[in-house]
């Protein structure tokens, strides 16, 4: 049994991840990278650690981009083979993937006019709508803790991993046969921090000899536990005063709905006054859309009102914006308002048209909920940078920046040790993977206190189990 790591290794975006078992090739995730535009393109287009055609399953732990987005990818070079998710993510999956392909459309589009003017041939996105369409029908679906052999001497169980809707910790059951033995291995994926507002705590898993786990923020602790809002409250209220905007780059999926179910918490309250609110993404609206379908993710509280026939995620001052000329109309709106608009990182999407409108205005608050790769506009304005470009132009950063880290969807430091020193098992050997290398290896250093053997993952190393 072999393991090689194939993205996400060094770095918080691109994970894959594939293992070796009896003469069969599982690819665990298969995301995009995210950074700068040429790096990415480069790195996503072409598969340098494997075949596309000599893959034989893939196992998807979460719809997230960076997990799910070359899937279309790899379907259209030459992988056949089944897609095991749970019902949550491949219903995310069918709005993602293809939303994914219309951003790298448009974005292209775009860039072809400047590479035109300056003799350049046209760039070609990685994949369409047809071809994200098309990858889904080799989807598999698998509900929670219902074990499924996948390939000879392999048994695939999804343990809610509480990250976002539909996420799963991927455990595999594995009857060795270039060694006889039996070994239960287990995949992380993205892990939830507990005591989400809206979804329910990752699951301990039993009886693991080998761990492979995510590191996004080793050696980082959240500003404050999860459902801490009084900063929230604060920064909103200050930007009330000062009759501006209230940006919110967010991730179209958990990280928006999670918002709305607070927003309405807090109106409901009285914590906060009533202000108008704009969700400015037509992913982000279908998204809530498909919330409502898998109550199987919903923590007790949430359950209990999706079934009392209230949505947990709207109230009477919320607007979804699907349209363009919807969104444009939002720039001739005057504060105080909130637009939640995606992505998350500031790489795509239509709140680079928001930033781009407002973040010269000292009136603007930005206000980051999430986590920003490095390489990203949100990590460079994050950071606190005075001058960023968006769109092909160049712009001073008078906006006030704000961070409230309660809202991440990523366990952080503390949580992810707590998390390991809850899986039960043996836990023979541990790889750290989806983290940047300092996160990583402070995160390793954590763990190893406890006598285990961990080890902090390299891009394209390959490893015997």
């Amino acid at each position: 049994m072999k393991l090689k790591f194939c993205g996400a290794a060094g770095t918080t975006t691109g994970s894959q991840h594939l293992l070796e078992i009896n003469g069969k090739r599982i690819l665990l995730d298969c995301g995009l990278y995210q950074g700068h535009r040429k790096d990415a393109y480069e790195i996503n287009c072409c598969f340098p650690h494997f075949d596309p055609k000599s893959i034989d399953i893939v196992v998807l732990s979460h719809a997230h981009i960076d997990h799910s987005g070359n899937l279309p990818n790899l379907t259209r070079s030459g992988f056949k083979g089944s897609i095991f998710s749970t019902h949550a993510t491949r219903d995310l999956c069918q709005i993602m993937l293809r939303d994914c392909a219309n951003i790298q459309e448009s974005d292209i589009k775009w860039l072809n006019k400047h590479r035109q003017r300056e003799g350049l041939p046209e760039a070609t996105p990685l994949y369409t709508e047809q071809d994200a369409e098309k990858c889904l029908r080799q989807f598999i679906t698998i509900s929670y803790d219902r074990p499924l052999y996948i390939s000879d001497g392999v048994e695939l169980t999804f343990v809610d991993a509480g990250h976002i809707l539909g996420s799963a910790q991927v455990v595999l059951d594995i009857q060795d046969h270039s060694d006889g033995k039996k070994k239960r291995f287990l995949f992380s994926g993205d892990v939830g921090r507990g005591g989400n507002e809206v979804l329910r705590d990752p699951v301990v898993v039993k009886d693991v000899d080998f761990v492979l786990m995510e590191s996004t923020y080793g050696g980082r602790e959240h500003e404050a536990p999860p459902g801490f809002d009084q900063h929230f409250v604060k920064v909103i209220k200050q930007a009330i005063k000062r009759r501006g905007k209230i940006l919110i780059p967010s991730f179209a999926v958990e990280r928006t709905q999670q918002l709305l179910y607070v927003l309405n918490e807090m109106f409901l309250s009285k914590e906060l006054p009533p202000i108008q609110v704009y969700v400015d993404s037509p992913l982000a609206v279908s998204a809530t859309e498909i919330y409502r379908l898998h109550p199987e993710s919903f923590n007790e509280d949430v359950y209990e009102a999706l079934f009392e026939k209230q949505s947990p995620f709207g109230f009477d001052d919320l607007t979804l914006v699907r349209s363009v000329k919807a969104s444009r109309a939002l720039n001739d709106i005057e504060g105080p308002a909130i637009i939640i608009s995606a992505s998350g990182m500031c790489e795509a999407g239509r709140i680079l048209h928001h930033l781009r409108n407002n973040i010269e205005d000292p009136k603007t608050t930005v206000l980051f909920v999430g986590y920003c790769a490095e390489g990203t506009l949100g990590r460079r304005i994050r950071d606190g940078v005075k001058q960023v470009n968006i769109l092909g132009e160049s712009f001073h950063v008078n906006a006030h920046i704000e961070i409230v880290d309660s809202f991440s969807g990523h366990a952080d430091h503390s949580e992810l040790v707590d998390y390991f020193n809850r899986i039960e098992g043996p836990k023979a050997q541990t790889w750290l993977v989806h983290g940047e290398p300092e996160g990583a290896e402070a995160l390793q250093a954590a763990l190893e206190k406890n006598d285990k053997v961990i080890n902090v993952a390299k891009l394209a190393d390959e490893v015997e189990i």
